[in-house]
């Protein structure tokens, strides 16, 4: 069998918790539009390369695969996870002037403006939750204590939801990301439980609006006449909850377990805190724990990639994370550079679907970062790296706990 030949089987195996697959380099120097087996036994094709991962998430005609297209699934036959069954799906519009315009909807509330007035709140309330940490004793698990609730604050406040749902929000965003933890069933009544809460928030705040997101899409929907449709305010308050708390709340935990697993990343920052902002960019870049499958394109009509024409119908895996790791975009890719600039690393997505809501995300990682680094000088891991544990089957990546001492 040629190397061109070679079937790879997703999720690959890696030497440890924070270590890439070693098979990205051989792919990305000898493979690069590699055919690619799933869990659920269909096949599609794995990107890469930074080129061809950018070229494909940024050309307009190419989305996320729908029911109707017949599209490589992730997840196995009676297993859970929507986002990998594709038995749910967003009522938001993928393509074309619809998309673009549902997009600047929802991204005039996520201005860099707006981001820095949520600065102060954020940084208070990451010092509560890290000072509840402290009087619970060492060792403190920084994901439950810090990486977990904070988002979740943050994201409540944004839609106008109560933070005391905060359980409910993460069992929901759980069955819709995790391909192996729940059942058909069990993912199919967590999704019906979300759609009614979400359903109801709407009502409420059609009712009584705020200041929240949800509020102000409702208002620009009956002001303007040519808002968004109900089924579009509850896939744009269900998506971002999801997004909004599982991504960055796993993200947090990966960040501070990348600096302290070589401890001279974290003295090079207390002893220049100037570098926050790179260093944030540079551990989404590092990260080679993004999950195990990358993000879905379904090729709608046949196309070239690297010299292979991959024919219509065909469903396309980006590597985020390889293509963070390319030696022809990135200088000494495999170290953990804190002054990288510029550094654009796709981990963000690009092109039409890149994530909305990326500035409050590195705000959040920033706000953590320079809060710990101010409160708790002398954090280190409580464990070794290698004990690290990953968080099996979930779309985003994750660890199941980040044990620190100070």
């Amino acid at each position: 069998m040629s190397q061109n030949d070679q079937v790879i089987h997703l999720p690959m195996p890696t030497d440890g918790p924070l270590e890439p697959p070693a098979e990205w380099e051989r792919l990305r120097g000898q493979c690069p539009v590699a055919t690619v087996e799933l869990p659920s036994g269909d096949t599609g094709k794995l990107l890469t390369r930074y080129d061809d991962v950018r070229n494909l998430l940024t050309d307009p005609r190419f989305a996320r695969p729908t029911t109707t297209d017949n599209g490589a699934r992730v997840a196995p036959e009676g297993a859970g996870g929507s986002a990998a069954t594709g038995d749910y799906e967003l009522a938001i519009p993928e393509n074309g002037e619809p998309h673009l315009r549902w997009r600047r909807q929802v991204g005039k509330y996520f201005t860099a403006k707006r981001m820095r007035a949520l600065r102060t709140g954020m940084t208070k309330t990451a010092e509560s939750l890290i000072d509840d940490m402290v009087d619970r004793g060492r060792p403190g698990d920084l994901k439950a204590a810090l990486g977990f609730p904070l988002p979740v604050y943050v994201i409540c406040d944004l839609l106008g939801a109560p933070a005391e749902d905060r359980e409910r929000f993460s069992y929901w965003s759980d069955a819709f990301l995790n391909v192996t933890r729940f059942s058909k069933d069990e993912t199919r009544a967590a999704h019906a439980e979300f759609i009614q809460y979400m359903t109801d928030l709407i009502a409420a705040k059609r009712a009584e609006p705020g200041e929240d997101l949800l509020s102000m899409l409702i208002k620009e929907s009956e002001a303007e006449g040519e808002g968004m449709t109900d089924p579009e305010l509850l896939s744009t308050g269900m998506g971002l909850l999801v997004a909004g708390h599982e991504t960055t709340a796993n993200m947090i935990g990966k960040m501070i377990a990348m600096l302290l697993a070589d401890r001279s990343r974290w003295e090079r920052l207390l002893a220049d805190p100037s570098l926050i902002r790179t260093a944030v960019d540079e551990a989404l870049r590092y990260d080679a724990n993004l999950g195990g499958f990358g993000i879905r394109r379904y090729l709608t009509e046949d196309t070239n990639i690297n010299g292979e024409l991959l024919p219509s119908g065909t469903t396309v895996f980006c590597a985020l994370p390889s293509a963070n790791r390319d030696k022809n975009t990135f200088t000494n890719p495999d170290e953990m550079d804190l002054t990288r600039t510029p550094n654009p690393h796709l981990t963000f997505g690009a092109g039409p679907h890149s994530c909305l809501g990326q500035s409050l995300a590195r705000t959040e990682l920033q706000v953590v970062l320079e809060t710990l680094l101010h409160k708790l000088p002398t954090l280190a891991l409580a464990v070794p790296t290698d004990e690290l544990q990953r968080v099996e089957g979930l779309l985003v990546g994750g660890l199941r706990e980040v044990p620190v001492r100070w």
